[in-house]
């Protein structure tokens, strides 16, 4: 297997380079002195910013482009049947996928704090990140995700702290080197992938398995499957949680008006430090928690990571605001799976609103198949439900599941949903019945960003 050390002064191409993950790496190999560049199937702002950075990419994927590359780099996303893959092993060029990059790049830090779970890591590993940054402990980062306060999604700090993004799909967790592992929950998804949730569960507990003797791990107190796979662990364990069995737990906990949250960070019943966060909702409670407990193990002061928490504003796409239009508010939220969803809604229904106006952009059929029974009643927060066709992403139509087959089975339960399969067909509807103070949220990890970007630019003239 290639090391990305020994490509200083090489060619390294990256297929997908226009991706939230490899869209940071491809800056983070840059600044290794290797020569960088990719290609992408649509230009979009990721591979504009990455041409500005002086990174030559290629909108579309053909076999020319890998010609002259010393490594080829692909995402999971990446078929071997991609025409560029094809041409690397014709060429006998190595080839590396993007997890297995990710975990050479964190090899030798003292401190490599790695966040997984089904769901709320980059959020987490967003608040780590600022929060070691405040504290000057200059950390270097990578998330799933657009942070401002670190310019993107990826930062090259120091070699003593590493705070990454550890996802499950595809069990790429697997190719990293954790010495603090974060989880924050064990529920069923990417069961194209999985066979089931014990199939997952034991995908976790390889993961924890990685952790080095004097590693830490920290979980969801309040998850059953969290709490049975750390009892198992010869590592130490701390958990968060809002119940008293918890390690960190808030105590005195209120919320304002909007859904955020002020209380006591309490560890094993004593107060650390007090917290005010500016994101709502009670997962956001759990994150401020889990990300308590993280920084305190590599030394930040709780008053100091309490301080950086109260200023914290969401990574992009993160129940993010995007503007107002004909009086409308209007939300994106990157959740993709049911539980996402209703928690970003849950969010929603605290804001100052008239109608809740829910667009779900289902994401890839093989999660809606599974998950079938759980997305009728994500949305039942909404008074509005839109359903727009399934974003593929890596998968092919297997005709046997669609957006109808959702429509359909919401109705059945009461609520006022609708098909609305192109964002034309989508912001037809809204504009035609949308009231000023109403508010709009759009979820999905697929484009379902756009259609807010698309209301916008036509604003109130419509």
């Amino acid at each position: 297997m290639p090391h990305i050390s020994e490509y200083s002064g090489r060619r390294v191409h990256m297929i997908g380079i226009g991706g939230s993950s490899m869209s940071g790496l491809a800056g983070m190999i840059a600044k290794t002195g290797a020569a960088v560049t990719g290609s992408d199937s649509a230009r979009s702002y990721m591979t504009d910013a990455l041409c500005a950075q002086g990174i030559h990419v290629s909108i579309g994927h053909c076999a020319q482009n890998v010609d002259g590359a010393d490594l080829v780099i692909y995402s999971a996303a990446i078929s071997p049947e991609n025409p560029e893959r094809a041409r690397a092993f014709e060429l006998g060029i190595p080839q590396m996928e993007r997890a297995t990059l990710l975990g050479q790049l964190m090899e030798g830090y003292r401190h490599a704090i790695n966040v997984c779970g089904t769901h709320g890591k980059t959020t987490t590993t967003s608040m780590i990140a600022e929060v070691l940054l405040d504290a000057g402990l200059d950390p270097t980062v990578h998330i799933g995700g657009q942070l401002d306060y670190i310019g993107g999604s990826t930062r090259v700090g120091s070699h003593e702290t590493f705070v990454v993004e550890a996802c499950e799909f595809n069990a790429s967790f697997l190719q990293f080197h954790p010495t603090i592992a974060v989880v924050t929950n064990i529920e069923e998804d990417h069961l194209d992938f999985y066979k089931d949730l014990d199939d997952i569960c034991h995908a976790f507990a390889r993961f924890f398995a990685l952790l080095p003797e004097n590693g830490v791990c920290i979980g969801n107190g309040d998850d059953e499957r969290v709490v049975s796979l750390l009892g198992t662990l010869p590592v130490k364990t701390v958990t968060y949680g809002f119940s008293s069995a918890c390690t960190w737990q808030p105590l005195n906990l209120v919320y304002d008006d909007t859904g955020c949250a002020q209380f006591d960070a309490a560890k094993d019943g004593v107060i650390a430090a007090h917290i005010a966060l500016r994101v709502p909702g009670d997962y956001n409670v759990m994150h401020a928690l889990a990300t308590m407990a993280a920084c305190v193990e590599v030394g930040a002061d709780a008053g100091v990571i309490a301080e950086s928490l109260s200023r914290f504003a969401a990574p992009h796409r993160r129940f993010e605001h995007t503007g107002t239009v004909c009086g409308v508010e209007l939300y994106t939220d990157y959740g993709h799976n049911p539980a996402e969803m209703r928690n970003a809604l849950d969010n929603a229904a605290h804001q100052p609103h008239g109608r809740l106006f829910a667009v779900m952009q289902p994401h890839t059929y093989s999660r809606v198949k599974t998950l079938f029974a759980d997305y009728i009643h994500c949305c039942d927060l909404a008074d509005e439900i839109l359903i727009t066709d399934i974003f593929a992403a890596r998968e092919k139509d297997p005709g046997d599941i669609h957006s109808t087959m959702l429509v359909d089975a919401i109705a059945k339960t009461g609520k006022s949903v609708h098909y609305t399969p192109t964002f034309d067909d989508a912001e037809a509807f809204l504009r035609a019945h949308w009231q000023p103070g109403d508010l709009v949220i759009t979820m999905s990890c697929g484009d379902i960003h756009l259609l807010n970007a698309q209301i916008q630019k036509h604003g109130d003239n419509y």
